[in-house]
């Protein structure tokens, strides 16, 4: 059970750097002024407070971006980020100019990641221009010298399960079939799924449906992912409260996700529950399974890396014990930057 606000607000910044508290406590804020009671959300009101970026042609850092639909029966947009060399002074036509270029491009002769993101929002906040996802998707292109592809999926509860799965497999269907996507001597797709909350829950449902396809991903990174069930885990109990996050609004987005019937152990929720399937003699991809050890729901995800493990499938998992949700989006703990060099690693390890 929740402690109060005051002791917990304390709590929390004894192990969670200022601007990082500030970041995700400002979150929160906004959060619970979207919910409401009766299960709907003030989406006008979220589009105005959420913090976005535009994409930007002209390379910044190194990196470059700009946003393209790829299913204009609903919309579905993503936002795709690139290592380029360019002039930040350059004009409309030569920034543009590279970009029709590397959506027409001949596949790369050296071998490079295709990172497909889904943010995190607990499947109702934050968009593919979410400043702070914007910044760590710069970040990824650096750390993996790839291409990352952030989806802008459709998000709760105006599109229930299993709209943010259709758009996830949507994306990824959409990155195999792109010539320019592909590289190395064998022309493959290297495409590694990732996302944190809500992300991590979707890069997951995605890769089983394309292990059940038989088609290859190159591995799976998952950043605190959203899972819950029925039965409360240790954790949820103990945690309660604690470090941002309440058992209440867990089940609040749980409940505005899932189809109206149904309850926590749906396998969107619960993929190895009692109504899960699990994944044994088929090919998942490896994955690698970021997990902070205050993060309400670690039980949920320690449970889900053995739930691989038992299905015989390869898991490097990385428990942060003393680290919070959220720590991966400020380079400003040891959290984070050895996690940074754990995907590197992976991503290297994985590519061929």
């Amino acid at each position: 059970m929740a402690g109060s606000d005051e002791v917990n607000r304390n709590e929390c910044k004894t192990v969670v750097p200022l601007n990082t508290w500030v970041l995700i406590s400002n979150f929160k804020v906004a959060y619970n002024m979207l919910r409401r009671p009766d299960g709907t959300f003030d989406r006008d009101l979220a589009e105005y407070l959420d913090r976005r970026t535009p994409s930007n042609a002209r390379p910044v850092e190194g990196v470059s971006s700009f946003d393209h639909i790829i299913d204009q029966s609903v919309g579905l947009e993503v936002r795709i980020y690139r290592a380029v060399a360019g002039n930040a002074n350059e004009g409309a036509a030569a920034a543009t100019l590279p970009i029709l270029e590397f959506l027409t491009g001949a596949p790369s002769p050296d071998p490079l990641p295709v990172i497909i993101f889904f943010h995190g929002g607990s499947f109702a906040h934050s968009s593919s221009s979410t400043a702070i996802y914007d910044y760590m998707c710069r970040r990824w292109v650096k750390l993996s010298k790839g291409v990352v592809i952030s989806v802008n999926y459709r998000r709760a509860p105006e599109h229930r399960y299993p709209c943010a799965y259709d758009d996830g497999w949507t994306a990824l269907k959409w990155a195999l079939a792109q010539p320019c996507l592909r590289s190395g001597e064998d022309a493959q797709t290297r495409v590694f799924l990732s996302g944190d909350s809500s992300g991590g829950n979707i890069a997951h449902h995605v890769a089983a449906r394309a292990a059940g396809e038989g088609i290859k991903i190159y591995g799976n990174i998952l950043l605190n992912a959203m899972f819950g069930g029925n039965e409360r885990a240790e954790s949820e109990r103990r945690l309660d409260g604690k470090y941002f996050v309440t058992i209440q609004d867990r089940d609040w987005y749980w409940k505005a996700y899932l189809p109206e019937d149904a309850d926590r152990d749906h396998p969107a929720c619960n993929p190895f529950g009692p109504n899960g399937r699990r994944l044994k003699g088929l090919p998942f991809t490896k994955s690698l399974i970021i997990v902070s050890g205050l993060d309400l729901t670690v039980d949920r995800q320690l449970a889900y890396a053995e739930g691989l493990r038992e299905d015989g499938h390869d898991v490097k998992l990385v428990h942060r014990e003393k680290a919070t949700i959220g720590f991966y989006l400020l380079p400003n703990t040891d959290h984070y930057h050895e996690v940074m060099e754990e995907i590197s690693d992976f991503l290297q390890a994985n590519l061929l």
